[in-house]
């Protein structure tokens, strides 16, 4: 995967959380994906890596709402 598609793919991850999560304010989603893209920045093998982004992003935002 070429970093144009890989950073597309993150942007759909984004717009997917916004949906998922409709009260969490935009800038919690973005810094949430973010600091998930970070953790993966030093992988690798990328064609995964805006998976695993959404997965990490899903369980932190999850978090925050329960709280």
């Amino acid at each position: 995967m070429n970093s144009v598609e890989e950073a597309r793919q993150i942007w759909q991850v984004t717009t997917r959380l916004l949906t998922k999560f409709p009260t969490t304010p935009q800038e919690v989603v973005e810094t949430a994906v973010e600091e998930a893209a970070a953790h993966f920045k030093s992988g690798r093998i990328r064609d995964f890596v805006p998976l695993l982004i959404e997965r990490t992003a899903t369980a932190k935002l999850a978090t925050l709402i329960e709280t």
